[in-house]
C-alpha cells in the first residue's frame, strides 16, 4: 500500500515532509506542493496561480532561464509543473544518487523567481496564446460558461487558466505578491518517493529548505456556496458542425463521506477512470452512458468526471452529438440514465465491476515512484494520509444503497447546471 512505511516529519519553519524508500529501481521522484490554485484567487485576478507556475521555469537569482531544463536532461530525468483547483506543484524524476538536483531547483524555485519584466510580458503572450488555443475549441468555451454558472460565490467558478481580461491587466507586481504570499515553506509539502535512505535524503532536504522562514499565511478561503434553486441552463451558438452537451452536478469534496460511493457511481455511469486531472476514462464500453449514448448512435463520445477536491466540486457528465441526433435526445437520454440509478438498485455483478474497475484504475495509477509521490502529496493536500490509507477499501465497503442514495442526493433538477452548444456551420 502506499502509505506503508511512509516516514512524515515537519521542519521547524512549517515544510511538511513525506519520504517512502522504494528500492525496487535506483530512481527517485520528488514532488513540491503548494497550497494554492485558483481556488484562492479572486475576481480581476484570475489565473494569478497558473502565471506563477509558468514564472518559476524562468530565471532565478542564481540560474538563468533555461538551466533547470539541462541539469535535468543531462541526467536522464524529466520535470514539469502543473496547477490546478487547490494546488500547484513541480516535480523532477531523476536517477536516485542525483535526486539532490531536484532540491537544489525546488528550493530556489521558492524563494529566488526573479520575475524579470520583460520575461513577465512574454508570458503573458504565451498564457492568453494558451487560452486562445482553448477557445477554439467549443467544449472548451462551453464547459467555461457551465462552470461559471455552477458556482453563484465559489472561486471554483473559474478556469485555472482565468479570464482573459483579467490576463490582459494582471501586473508584475500582482504576479510577485502572489508568489512571496503562497511559496514558503509553511504552505508547502515536500514529498520523495524512491531508492534513497531516508536519514540522508532528509538531512539533505533540511540543508536545503530548513533556513527559509516561514510566511504570513492569508486568511484561508472560507467562501461557501450558496444551496442551489434551481436548475440553471446556458445556450452557446457558434461555428462547426457538432454539437455538444455539459450537464454539471455540485457533489461533496474529498474529505466527505459520500466521497467514494460518487466515484464509484461514476464508474457506473461512464466506467472507472484515474482521478482528474491525472486520469483519463478507460473502461467505459461497458459502462451505462456508453450503452445508452453511443450504441444507440445518439452521441459519438460521453464522458463523465469527478474529482478529490478540497471544496465541494462537480460531477461533471459530457456528450458529444451524433450528426443524426439531437441536443434534446441527448438530454433526454442522459437524464433518463440518471433517473433509472436512482430509482432502480444497482445490480452485485454491475456493482462490482464499478468497484473493481476504481480500485484497478487506483492501483495502476499508482505504479511508479513518480506517481505513488504525486499520490501522497495529493492526498496530503486535499485529505489526509488517513485518506489514501484507506482508498481502496472505502472503494470496497461501497454498496448498491449507497450509489442510489447518493444519486438520489446530488443528482437533483435543482442541483444540475445544463449547457448546449449549438453549431452554426462553418470552421470551428
Amino acid at each position: 500500500m502506499l502509505t506503508d512505511d511512509l516516514y512524515k516529519t515537519t521542519l521547524d519553519n512549517g515544510l511538511v515532509v513525506l519520504m517512502r524508500e522504494v528500492h525496487s529501481a535506483p530512481v527517485a521522484s520528488l514532488w513540491v506542493w503548494y497550497r494554492v490554485g485558483s481556488r484562492n484567487e479572486v475576481p480581476g485576478s484570475t489565473g494569478l496561480s497558473h502565471w506563477v507556475e509558468h514564472m518559476l521555469f524562468k530565471s532565478t537569482r542564481n540560474y538563468p532561464q533555461g538551466n533547470f531544463d539541462r541539469m535535468i536532461e543531462r541526467e536522464g530525468g524529466y520535470f514539469n509543473g502543473m496547477t490546478w483547483l487547490d494546488w500547484t506543484t513541480y516535480y523532477e524524476t531523476l536517477p536516485a544518487d542525483r535526486l539532490e538536483i531536484a532540491l537544489k531547483i525546488e528550493s530556489e524555485r521558492m524563494v529566488n523567481a526573479l520575475f524579470l519584466p520583460e520575461e513577465t510580458e512574454s508570458e503573458r503572450t504565451v498564457i492568453i496564446a494558451e487560452r486562445e488555443g482553448g477557445e477554439n475549441r467549443p467544449t472548451y468555451l462551453l464547459f467555461e460558461q457551465v462552470q461559471a454558472l455552477s458556482f453563484l460565490a465559489h472561486p471554483y467558478q473559474h478556469m485555472v487558466i482565468g479570464w482573459k481580461e483579467d490576463l490582459q491587466s494582471i501586473t508584475r507586481d500582482q504576479l510577485y505578491q502572489h508568489y512571496r504570499t503562497y511559496y514558503v515553506p509553511n504552505n508547502a509539502i515536500v514529498v520523495a518517493v524512491g531508492d534513497f535512505h531516508r536519514q540522508a535524503l532528509l538531512d539533505q532536504i533540511a540543508a536545503h529548505f530548513g533556513s527559509i522562514p516561514a510566511g504570513e499565511l492569508p486568511a484561508p478561503v472560507s467562501v461557501r456556496e450558496p444551496a442551489p434553486r434551481a436548475e440553471r441552463r446556458v445556450y452557446m451558438h457558434g461555428p462547426g458542425d457538432t454539437a455538444y452537451i455539459d450537464i454539471t452536478y455540485r457533489v461533496p469534496q474529498a474529505t466527505h463521506p459520500d466521497f467514494f460511493a460518487l466515484v464509484v457511481l461514476d464508474a457506473i455511469l461512464d466506467g472507472a477512470k484515474g482521478m482528474p486531472p491525472f486520469g483519463n476514462s478507460a473502461l467505459g464500453r461497458a459502462a451505462r452512458l456508453y450503452r445508452a449514448l453511443v450504441n444507440r448512435q445518439l452521441a459519438t463520445r460521453v464522458h463523465t468526471s469527478v474529482g478529490a477536491t478540497i471544496d465541494p466540486y462537480l460531477l461533471t457528465i459530457s456528450a458529444t452529438v451524433h450528426p443524426r441526433s439531437s441536443l434534446q435526445e441527448v438530454e433526454r437520454a442522459i437524464l433518463e440514465e440518471i433517473e433509472r440509478v436512482q430509482s432502480e438498485p444497482v445490480g452485485e455483478e454491475e456493482l462490482a465491476r464499478a468497484i473493481k474497475g476504481a480500485r484497478v484504475q487506483f492501483v495502476y495509477g499508482s505504479e511508479t515512484v513518480t506517481n505513488q509521490a504525486m499520490w501522497l502529496g495529493l492526498a496530503e493536500l486535499v485529505a489526509s494520509g488517513e485518506w489514501l490509507a484507506g482508498f481502496l477499501d472505502s472503494l470496497a465497503a461501497v454498496t448498491a444503497d449507497d450509489i442510489r442514495r447518493v444519486a438520489q442526493t446530488y443528482l437533483t433538477p435543482a442541483n444540475r447546471v445544463v449547457g448546449w452548444y449549438e453549431p452554426e456551420g462553418g470552421a470551428a
